[in-house]
Parts: C-alpha cells; sequence; structure tokens
C-alpha cells in the first residue's frame, strides 16, 4: 500500500516491506522472496531454507531509516491431529512497541495466512496457521509520546486478557479502511 512512497530523490522512502519481500531488486533483476518461501514450503514443507530477507547491504547502512524488519522465516510441521501447520518467524532490529508493533504483527499474520492458502493451493491439502514468533533486538517506546503510552498502560492494567486480546477480524475494517485511503492517495500522485 505505501509503495508509492519510495521517491529518496524527494526526501521520501527509499524502501517497503512490500518492495523488499515481493519485489527485491539485485542484480538488475527483481525477486519476489515470498513466491519462493510458498515453491520451498509446497516442495518441502519441513525445508529450513523458507525465508525473505529486508535488508540490502549497498544501500540501508548509510539510510536515516533502514528497514526493522530483517528477516521473514516459515516452516510447516505436522500437529497432533497430522493437520500441516504453518509456522512464522519474524526478525527484527528495532522496533516501535507502541506505534508499530501492532500493525506490523496483523500484517505478517495476515501474509501467513495468504502463504497457507497458497501452500494449500499447490499440494492439494489442507494448510492451517500455526504459531507466529515475533523477535525484537531493540523494542522501544519513544519519548515524544510517552505521556500517551503511560495512558495506554493505565487502560491495559484495568483491562482482562479477554478485553486486550482481538482476533484478526477485529482489525479488518480498520485495515480496509487504510487501504481505501492510500489507494486514493497513490491515484492522486503522479507515481
Amino acid at each position: 500500500m505505501h509503495d508509492h512512497w519510495i521517491a529518496p530523490e524527494e526526501g521520501k522512502w527509499t524502501y517497503t516491506y512490500h518492495k523488499r519481500l515481493f519485489c527485491y531488486e539485485m542484480a538488475s533483476q527483481a525477486v519476489d522472496q515470498i513466491n519462493y518461501m510458498i515453491e520451498k514450503l509446497a516442495a518441502a514443507g519441513h525445508t529450513r531454507r523458507a525465508q525473505a530477507i529486508t535488508w540490502n547491504p549497498l544501500s540501508d547502512p548509510a539510510t536515516d531509516d533502514p528497514p526493522c524488519l530483517q528477516r521473514v522465516w516459515c516452516r510447516m510441521l505436522a500437529d497432533e491431529q497430522g493437520r500441516l501447520v504453518l509456522n512464522m518467524n519474524t526478525h527484527w532490529r528495532s522496533r516501535d512497541a507502541y506505534k508499530a508493533a501492532y500493525m506490523n504483527a496483523f500484517a505478517f499474520t495476515d501474509l501467513q495466512r495468504v502463504m497457507a492458502e497458497r501452500i494449500s493451493a499447490k499440494i492439494g491439502k489442507p494448510v492451517v496457521v500455526g504459531r507466529y514468533a515475533d523477535l525484537v533486538d531493540s523494542f522501544h517506546i519513544y519519548g515524544s509520546y510517552f505521556k500517551q503510552f503511560e495512558g495506554f498502560l493505565q487502560s491495559v492494567k484495568s483491562r482482562t486478557f479477554a478485553e486486550r486480546t482481538w482476533p484478526s477480524d477485529f482489525a479488518e475494517p480498520m485495515f480496509a479502511e487504510a487501504a481505501e485511503r492510500l489507494a486514493k492517495e497513490a491515484h492522486g500522485s503522479s507515481k
């Protein structure tokens, strides 16, 4: 949804996770790393090679905003009932715990669901979504909104576990609204 924001010559983004995962440009070619993962997992679900990276050592060290997401890794295993289960790990260099983590986790668990569906279609067997592990080296809160975050923490303390957790379908309307807004923005841009 944000690919149209890539415009380093205008002082804007130098990448998006979408471009790096679905169209990673290297050596004059584009690599769809997510499709590669799906193909690998469909061929051998137990493979340990189904991964995608975002870091570009030629450009990212010099940019002010290098990717926080570093790697996505998936593996399929059978559960106790014999079902094929797609597990996903994401590895993050750094992450804004308050303003980015929730949206990132939603997006990647939704990607996990889509990948499970595509693998299932390829192998002709059901594949269910398994666990999602989110590993972060620096999980932080910025001081500029610490007061706002303190209010959020107080509200969390007063809620039950059920009141502070939601299934994916709870967030889908918010994401659909954001996607529509960004699509309008992209069509209105010069890109």
